[in-house]
């Protein structure tokens, strides 16, 4: 533990009451060593026998800051504190770890694996904070499948859906770079090509196939739609398991889209972006509706945050950036994201306010932008200034 006496500034990033704007729920569940590995990799192969995910930046900083809050020592190793969680119980751990990571607000994104995670207000009564929810678009759509919509009623379907579900939703989310990629026809496809799209797709579902909304017409109009709903508009990019190809989640690909939306006034908010990040940081400071965060990357690189951090810090205003820690399953990613993001801030802040190139008040509005003031304004939180 660090003995330098606390600054001001550290005290701000310590007691900043953050505002996680992209997130997932906790595990309902206690799970066991094999199956808590696979959760803290954004890989979906098979672990090999003869490696630990735990032997990983992420499984490092577990060990180093989840491990006091079960009780353990810093560093307790993979079994023990593997022991320690199943004697504890999934809700107990999911409360000391929610409630430990000085996150004040989630904002849930509930369209991946829900059964498996907590609902927003099962993880508004472990954190004991407030919790709004994100809908994803191309979940919407995949409902719809299921209920008999024909082809040409899909369209004024959808839209109808998607106003009901975000009904008290405070953003939407796409995941097009998942399913396409972000080198996708800028342009709002028309009625005609969306019913062709939606007649394939359906007839594929009613032939036994999922109804996962891959056609790149289908994710265009589901994401128009996004834009014509008006709420701010999540977009995965970068760093993900490999159902992407990480080649076109470039953000610079969405220029094209970016710029045709530009009109409409919608915020575009570019999510982890880890490789990416100083490609979002160039998009946030040349258009005044792209913001970006640099969530997953921060878990998922442990100690080597502090320099992700610093890169994040680099182009973009400051009013552009936003805390996330895309956590999904495992209470320690919530917990690790708002954790590395404080001590990250902490480093590199500090190095900069002592070296005079920063003041410490500018240093300490910076803080409060990211931490919380920069979502409250973008989605309309209570207690937006």
């Amino acid at each position: 533990m660090s003995t330098k006496p606390e600054t001001r500034l550290s005290r701000a990033i310590r007691e900043a009451l953050l505002v996680d704007h992209h997130v997932h729920g906790a595990l309902k569940a206690d799970v066991s060593q094999a199956e808590f590995e696979t959760l803290i990799t954004e890989s979906d192969r098979p672990i090999p026998t003869w490696m630990s995910q735990f032997d990983t930046q992420v499984g490092f900083a577990i060990r180093r800051w989840c491990a006091p809050v079960l009780g353990l020592a810093e560093h307790a190793n993979a079994a023990d504190y593997m022991r320690a969680r199943l004697e504890l119980g999934a809700s107990e751990v999911n409360r000391r770890l929610l409630t430990g990571s000085g996150i004040g607000h989630f904002l849930v994104e509930t369209g991946y694996r829900g059964d498996e995670i907590l609902d927003p207000h099962n993880m508004s009564w472990a954190s004991a904070r407030p919790v709004n929810e994100v809908v994803r678009l191309e979940t919407v759509a995949e409902s719809l499948a299921a209920s008999g919509v024909s082809a040409h009623a899909f369209p004024d379907a959808y839209v109808e859906e998607l106003s009901r579900a975000t009904a008290h939703a405070v953003g939407v989310k796409s995941i097009i770079a998942y399913r396409y990629g972000f080198n996708f026809d800028p342009n709002r496809p028309s009625h005609d090509e969306v019913v062709a799209a939606t007649e394939t797709w359906l007839q594929g579902v009613a032939d036994g196939a999922a109804a996962k909304v891959e056609d790149p017409v289908l994710l265009r109009f589901v994401l128009w739609a996004g834009v014509d709903r008006g709420l701010p508009i999540q977009l995965h990019t970068g760093y993900g398991d490999p159902d992407l190809r990480l080649d076109r989640c470039d953000p610079l690909l969405l220029t094209p889209w970016i710029k045709l939306i530009e009109p409409k006034g919608v915020d575009i908010m570019l999510l982890h972006c880890y490789p990416y990040h100083r490609q979002a940081g160039y998009l946030a400071q040349v258009f005044p509706h792209v913001y970006f965060d640099i969530g997953l990357g921060v878990n998922y690189t442990g100690v080597q945050s502090e320099t992700l951090i610093a890169e994040s810090l680099e182009l973009a205003p400051f009013s552009k950036i936003l805390f996330s820690s895309d956590a999904w399953g495992p209470a320690e990613l919530h917990f690790l994201g708002a954790a590395l993001w404080r001590q990250g801030m902490t480093k590199v802040l500090q190095r900069w306010v002592d070296s005079g190139d920063w003041s410490e008040s500018d240093a300490v509005r910076v803080v409060h932008m990211i931490a919380s003031e920069n979502a409250n304004r973008v989605y309309k939180l209570q207690g937006a200034r």
